[in-house]
């Protein structure tokens, strides 16, 4: 079987059950594991976001929406060549991947049209759903149980770390900083599960805008800095750029040392297997006194 994978978390999963040699094309995006940076770039951005800022970037994708624009596109050149047979791909964010309208309207320019396989979790279980589904739409069925076998495994590990705890901090993630946007679909859940409490999103809804006198005034225990796509520096380096610092610093988290600043790339705005290393640092997170290791400084910080 030829695959191709139009985002990074479908990228992940192809190589958990072992089938990176079937790979023949990913998004520009997919740089894990490091193999997979070599692979065909079937999918590409119509912008460098690495030359703007937060806002640069949220306005240019808000205007490039309203006139019906696409962020991403399909190289079909790049794809022609790859002939996969399965291509797989998402209809949850527009801003995250490319349109599904997109990709079908490219499979059904190739002269053998692929499988097209759409994955679309909201939360945990159904990460775990897509590893299973994927690894039965591939013939990798004792593959994908096993791996997903061994991330329940960890994340019951977490669930009976937090048992010991009758203290539920308040949380606030909080996926772009400018305009504020808090982070949504399975991030809520992995609060929960690491024993807090999202102050501001319930388990599956979307990530919502808000006005930063919303986020004061919900004025968490603890605040987590996960700008979507971006690693540790990134996101330091993102916060440092705002020019209301004073009105963050001002809420309880800052006062009580409890800010941090994750890869999210890598650990959380991904719907692949390593939600579950997030996991894991947000329970060091929320309960440093029940997980006394520290979360490794390339996937998390204190600021």
């Amino acid at each position: 079987m030829r695959i191709c994978t139009f985002l990074p978390s479908a990228t992940e999963i192809v190589y958990l059950l072992g089938l990176g040699d079937s790979l023949h094309g990913v998004s520009h995006e997919c740089d894990f594991p490091s193999d997979a940076v070599a692979k065909p770039k079937v999918v590409r951005s119509r912008f460098d976001p690495d030359t703007l800022s937060s806002s640069e970037i949220d306005k240019l994708v808000t205007e490039m929406m309203m006139r019906g624009e696409n962020i991403y596109e399909v190289d079909e050149d790049t794809l022609t060549e790859a002939q996969p047979d399965l291509v797989i791909t998402q209809q949850l964010c527009e801003v995250c991947a490319v349109s599904f309208e997109d990709v079908q309207q490219a499979v059904q320019r190739l002269e053998s049209p692929p499988d097209v396989l759409s994955l679309d979790p909201h939360g945990i279980d159904d990460v775990l759903d897509d590893i299973l589904q994927l690894g039965a739409h591939t013939g990798r069925n004792s593959s994908a149980h096993h791996a997903v076998f061994n991330l329940r495994a960890r994340i019951d590990v977490v669930r009976r770390g937090i048992a010991q705890s009758e203290d539920t901090p308040t949380v606030a993630c909080i996926e772009w900083l400018d305009p504020v946007i808090a982070a949504g679909h399975w991030i809520p859940e992995m609060v929960e599960i690491a024993g807090g409490r999202d102050i501001l999103v319930s388990p599956g809804s979307p990530s919502p805008r808000l006005e930063m006198k919303k986020l004061l005034d919900a004025d968490p225990d603890v605040l987590v800095l996960m700008p979507c796509g971006m690693n540790v520096a990134q996101a330091r380096a993102e916060f440092e750029a705002l020019t209301n610092l004073d009105d963050w610093r001002g809420m309880s988290a800052f006062r009580n040392d409890r800010v941090y600043a994750v890869d999210s790339g890598a650990l959380f705005s991904r719907s692949g297997p390593r939600l579950v290393d997030g996991l894991e640092i947000m329970a060091r997170i929320i309960h440093p006194d029940l997980f006394s290791d520290p979360a490794p400084e390339e996937f998390g910080v204190r600021l």
